[in-house]
């Protein structure tokens, strides 16, 4: 394996991979330049169904560019809408897989980050969307100038999950140095 298999995103990807079905129903939460979009489309399959946000158009322009070059089938809707909205996209308990990487868009403006009162909403109302075997992955982004009030914010949010309802798994790139993300996972029981 090389070390690109071990970055954030791929590593989360590859959690993830094996709740994911042909034919499945997913959301990315935070599209940003939809790799984790095209990744949720090609896993599910042409008679599957993925469902990506982001509050910014630049977003929805990079990964509707990105997908249209790369999929060979349509079957994702982008929405120009904040995650903690997605309960009005999608019914209750039907996602196979739910992904969220927190942060700010990839060499766009800092300033426009999640923040933790929308996370967390949209942590809770993903919970009600998972459906049972279902699994939620958070990228958890903190450093240098954002980030730490989320961080601060989901992590104890994870931890208080019941353990009869819901398998909780962090893991942690524990000798890079610099505040490295966090991959967490919510798997519903």
């Amino acid at each position: 394996m090389n070390q690109t298999e071990y970055q954030i995103t791929a590593w989360c990807q590859r959690v993830v991979s094996p709740h994911i079905y042909e034919g499945a129903f997913c959301i990315d939460a935070t599209m940003g330049k939809g790799g984790d979009t095209e990744f949720l489309c090609r896993r599910a399959g042409k008679n599957g169904k993925v469902l990506a946000f982001d509050i910014q158009e630049a977003a929805l322009d990079a990964a509707r560019k990105r997908l249209e070059e790369r999929l060979p089938w349509k079957n994702y809707e982008l929405v120009l809408d904040s995650h903690d909205r997605m309960e009005a996209y999608a019914s209750g308990k039907t996602a196979a897989c739910i992904m969220f990487n927190l942060g700010y868009l990839p060499g766009g403006n800092h300033r426009i980050a999640t923040r933790k009162e929308t996370t967390l909403k949209a942590l809770e109302q993903s919970l009600e969307l998972l459906e049972r075997g279902g699994i939620l992955s958070v990228c958890i982004y903190s450093g240098k100038d954002t980030g730490w009030e989320e961080r601060d914010a989901v992590l104890p949010w994870l931890r208080g999950l019941d353990p009869r309802k819901y398998l909780v798994l962090t893991t942690e790139y524990y000798n890079r140095p610099n505040h490295p993300p966090i991959p967490a996972f919510i798997i519903k029981m």
